[in-house]
């Protein structure tokens, strides 16, 4: 596929997981789950379907040491920092324009740097139909989550009736979105379980350049103007720097996928795992008695459902009568919160002085 490409988008803060994550280091370039980032595995999940070479990542100028440094087995142009934060949207259409610039009729991959899949050869299989999907139809197409319990945190897309695409033959259907239905709260995020017919966004696109330039040419006029001077510039890093930060931020699914005259959907065969929290990495560490996880060497008497983790997995930790809590260690921080509170460590980090952030 050597007109096929990827964007990983590998910004964001990654709060929840402080003291682990920094402003610099945030989750996915954090080695939670064993020696390599989360970062890494995207761009190693896509391994034997789209060229290293095609592989582009974005991120910030915070972060961008730290990105080059995880991922240096990619050229080195394919790595550009934003210049300044302006959400999902402007961020996607700098991609989409980078890639332009090289293929002005390849089809991309838009994919999470921060998302633990491991079924990677479902996953081929899944993006394999997409990228189908995209060519053979002027849609664009996002993969869709089976829910597995009425999550109030994620947005959730309707699908409709099986889509007809001429040209293609897909292992996986693809449908037609009715709707993209925001962070519903739980009694509405009930009903679409019930229904069966909603998936949870991934944050996943696939769609061809002039398919996502008509499209941002129809509904945000400002960011198709913006790709089209990214792809006529004899310098694009300068043009870059004195048009992004004027572009308004908006997120992609206001901007673009809840207003396209054509989406796809197709529902992963794969794990998936945003990795929200400290609760999720819980999920995937040492299961000791009692319900407490570790990655540590861990003695405990009369506590159960802790989650213990230390920048040294060597450390010895010891509990004794506690009970939900999160213990987090690293060489200049520790954190003690209750575990039914892991969505607030975002709003401590705001309390602690910068060197910690």
């Amino acid at each position: 596929m050597t007109n096929t490409y990827a964007l990983i988008l590998a910004g964001g803060s990654g709060t929840r997981f402080w003291p682990l994550s920094r402003d610099a280091r945030p989750k996915q370039l954090l080695d939670l789950f064993d020696d390599t980032t989360l970062l890494n595995q995207t761009i190693d999940r896509l391994t034997g379907l789209i060229p290293k070479e095609n592989i582009l990542i974005l991120t910030n100028q915070l972060q961008e040491e730290a990105v080059r440094e995880v991922a240096s087995e990619l050229p080195a142009e394919n790595i550009f920092a934003e210049p300044a934060k302006r959400d999902t949207a402007p961020a996607v259409a700098l991609g989409a324009a980078l890639i332009a610039a090289r293929d002005p009729e390849a089809t991309m991959v838009v994919l999470p740097a921060d998302q633990l899949i491991q079924a990677v050869d479902s996953f081929h299989s899944i993006i394999a139909d997409a990228i189908s999907a995209a060519t053979f139809s002027e849609a664009l197409v996002t993969i869709g989550i089976k829910p597995t319990w009425a999550c109030p945190s994620y947005g959730y897309v309707e699908r409709g009736q099986k889509a007809t695409i001429t040209g293609t033959n897909l292992t996986n259907p693809a449908h037609e979105v009715v709707r993209f239905r925001e962070k519903p709260d739980a009694a509405l995020a009930e009903q679409f379980i019930k229904q069966g017919n909603f998936a949870w966004n991934a944050g996943m696109f696939i769609w061809s350049i002039p398919t996502v330039l008509k499209e941002l040419t129809a509904h945000t006029p400002q960011l198709a103007d913006f790709m089209h001077e990214i792809m006529n510039s004899s310098d694009i890093k300068a043009t870059v720097a004195a048009q992004f930060p004027d572009l308004t931020p908006i997120s992609i699914d206001y901007a673009l996928m809840e207003k396209a005259s054509r989406v796809l959907n197709i529902e992963a065969t794969f794990d998936w795992d945003d990795v929200g929290s400290w609760l999720s990495v819980s999920k995937y560490i040492k299961q000791e008695a009692n319900g407490n996880t570790t990655n540590s060497p861990l003695v405990q008497i009369d506590s159960q459902n802790n989650i213990v983790f230390t920048k040294s997995k060597d450390t010895q930790v010891a509990l004794l009568g506690v009970d939900d809590l999160i213990i987090v260690q690293t060489e200049d921080s520790i954190l003690v919160a209750n575990r039914h509170q892991a969505d607030d460590i975002k709003k401590l980090v705001n309390a602690l002085p910068d060197h910690l952030k």
